[in-house]
């Protein structure tokens, strides 16, 4: 046999087996792809994303309508902070306590847009409220200042609507941008992703809300019994 003919042998059989292997693969993946859904799924506490969508769904939907922002974005930041639960009890940071009552004694000269003239009336009980954060985003009571609303009002039905117009006055245009590395990190600390390792308090904070964005934006995976 020539060389030219074992030459063309041998890429008949080349072409051959990389067929072969494409096939067998491609049949894998789709005869595997409800099981690896289901895998998918039981990973990111399906509980918790159900109530999500019982509980915030069409509210997150309007006000993300309303503002532009990406619903999967929000309903993914829901399920970090509250994991969909309708009662969220607030969580009281002693560090914000500490801080705004620095700038209230006129220790401090602000904390963020906090100034003491903001605090002058303020009672101890009021400053823990502050402190504390609220709601199905978890969102500081000190952020009320800026929106000039009171924290009755982030405990309230309008909760979503007011926890998503802070969202798009603080940071929307980074989530219109696709940022939402940055988006997620500003929302934990109050700053943008550094260079390297994340300083949230949990180190999967992030990892975790891109895989319940991904969750929400897929509806063959929401649907999956």
């Amino acid at each position: 046999m020539s060389a030219k003919k074992k030459k063309k042998r041998r890429n008949r059989f080349l072409w051959l087996f990389l067929l072969a292997f494409i096939g067998g693969t491609t049949y894998y993946l789709y005869t595997n792809r409800n099981e690896s859904l289901r895998y998918f799924e039981k990973q990111l506490n399906p509980a918790g994303l159900e109530q999500v969508e019982i509980n915030y769904g069409k509210n997150i939907e309007l006000a993300a309508k309303t503002f532009n922002l990406p619903s999967h974005y929000l309903k993914a930041l829901c399920m970090l902070e509250c994991s969909g639960r309708k009662v969220v009890k607030p969580r009281f940071e002693s560090h914000v306590y500490k801080r705004l009552k620095k700038v209230k004694d006129g220790k401090l000269s602000n904390y963020e847009h906090v100034t003491s003239d903001m605090l002058s009336d303020a009672t101890d009980d009021a400053l823990r409220n502050l402190a504390s954060s609220w709601g199905p985003f978890q969102l500081m009571g000190y952020k009320c200042l800026l929106l000039n609303i009171k924290i009755a009002d982030i405990r309230s039905d309008d909760a979503v609507y007011w926890g998503v117009k802070w969202i798009n006055e603080t940071y929307g245009d980074l989530l219109r941008k696709g940022r939402y590395k940055d988006a997620f990190h500003i929302h934990n600390t109050g700053r943008p992703h550094p260079v390297g390792a994340p300083k949230t308090y949990d180190p999967n904070y992030i990892s975790k809300g891109l895989k319940y964005m991904a969750y929400f934006n897929k509806p063959q995976i929401k649907n999956l019994k």
